[in-house]
């Protein structure tokens, strides 16, 4: 019997496909559904619906099961639909008809809604903590390797000179700029969907600022239509800030697996985080690298299917958007598995030294001979002619030791505490330490 349920059951059939793959992500839900209600209790105690007696025995049997769930002793019962089910049943079942009292001025679209807002508002604080610990480790290979120069690319042809704090620098400043998509979708995550009901509110005095503050959302979804509208339109922009980090791992990734190829050789990794050949003894394979490049594309193409899915979707709930949970809920698990692994081989990276002093790399010094005789006062234009004729002859010989590079986020000029300043101030703006401190005031209530 499902809680919504009459006299008729459904069909076996109907029920294994709607379900889907929901029953695995409830218990990602768990905790958050048990907050939510929490919130909901001492808002239904102070508008008069439940007496302070029965909010106490609520907030008693929230907080077991709360801790049951912390504790990896909680789960559905065969037979129990959905996450929001179970909790009411063991209410009701450990302390009688106060537990069906509980969902009174809400329905299970804004139940669940409120469950997802603050489950994404963790994932994303996850997010943030280990993209910055990825940020941090670039930031210190960028100053290490400040003075190692290494080949710059156009065309995937040879450009010129670079350095590894040049590129370890520009991975850096990415994700500090990612951070604004990320903050984006935290604060659609950060507003309030409870007492939207089933998406037209309710004929009971519900008190949603009360709800808003205990919960610590930074806001709510005033209007209740837009609150049901949101759940789609949330995940949109989750999508495209998980597409946003993604591309930079992407690209970071497909950028070793090109410098350890041997026609390069610009950078190594200890054995044992290679791989190796069935049959080519001197064979070290980047894996890793590889398979984040291969799961940062899957992520990135989670913004199209959620598209998809919200394509021709008209006003209100439809059962579509619980396919989103399948998109959403893996891209964010194995984006924070991208970031991990991540920072776990480049802790160990091995960078080879004086590249650029072979022969082989004098053309990347082209520009650096145009300018100086641009310096010396010859036009631009006669310049880069002398030094293209030069090059045609094979007559070009330049000083491949000096690189003198000093403008803002060039070689000599990595503005690295800039960059640092920009991840900061991001991550400042996401406010975490209020909505720690509003759940633990909620939890100790």
């Amino acid at each position: 019997m499902k809680i919504w349920q009459k006299d008729t059951d459904s069909k076996k059939e109907v029920e294994q496909f709607t379900i889907g793959r929901d029953p695995e992500f409830d218990l990602v839900l768990a905790p958050f559904d048990v907050l939510g209600s929490m919130a909901h209790a001492h808002m239904l105690a102070k508008i008069g619906l439940i007496s302070e007696d029965e909010n106490h025995i609520l907030q008693k049997g929230l907080k077991e099961i709360y801790e049951e769930i912390q504790s990896g002793k909680f789960t559905i019962a065969e037979g129990v639909e959905d996450v929001h089910s179970q909790v009411e049943f063991l209410l009701t079942e450990r302390y009688g008809e106060v537990g069906k009292k509980l969902h009174s001025g809400r329905s299970r679209n804004d139940q669940v809604l409120v469950d997802l807002k603050l489950f994404y508002r963790a994932a994303i604080e996850e997010l943030v903590e280990e993209t910055q610990q990825l940020f941090q480790l670039l930031i210190q290979l960028a100053e290490k390797h400040k003075s190692d120069l290494m080949p710059g690319y156009t065309h995937t042809q040879l450009a010129m000179p670079s350095s590894f704090g040049l590129w370890f620098g520009s991975f850096a400043e990415g994700l500090a700029e990612d951070m604004a998509l990320l903050r984006t979708a935290f604060e659609l995550s950060n507003k309030n969907p409870l007492g939207s009901a089933a998406g037209y509110g309710s004929s009971f005095p519900l008190d949603r600022k009360m709800t808003t503050e205990l919960l610590g959302f930074a806001d709510l979804h005033y209007n209740v239509i837009n609150a049901q509208n949101s759940r789609g339109k949330t995940e949109r922009t989750l999508s495209f800030a998980l597409a946003g980090l993604a591309a930079t791992l992407n690209r970071l990734a497909t950028d070793v697996c090109l410098f350890m190829n041997q026609h390069f050789g610009f950078i190594s990794f200890p054995d044992e985080l290679t791989t190796g050949s069935s049959i080519m003894p001197h064979k070290k394979n980047p894996d890793v690298f590889e398979l984040i490049r291969a799961k940062t594309n899957q992520i990135q193409g989670i913004p199209v299917k959620v598209s998809f899915l919200l394509t021709n979707m008209s006003t209100g709930y439809h059962r579509d958007l619980q396919l989103l949970k399948e998109e959403i809920f893996p891209g964010i698990a194995s984006l924070r598995d991208c970031l991990k692994m991540t920072v776990f081989m480049l802790e160990s990276i091995q960078i080879k030294q004086n590249i650029l002093q072979d022969r082989f790399f004098k053309h990347l010094f082209s520009v650096e001979v145009v300018n100086d005789l641009v310096l010396q006062g010859v036009p631009f234009r006669d310049a880069y002619k002398k030094v293209g004729l030069a090059i045609e002859a094979d007559d070009f010989n330049p000083d491949q030791s000096q690189i003198n590079h000093t403008h803002e986020g060039s070689i000599g000029n990595l503005c690295l505490e800039e960059i640092r300043g920009q991840m900061k101030n991001q991550v400042k703006s996401f406010d975490f330490e209020k909505i720690k401190k509003s759940l633990d005031r909620l939890i100790k209530k």
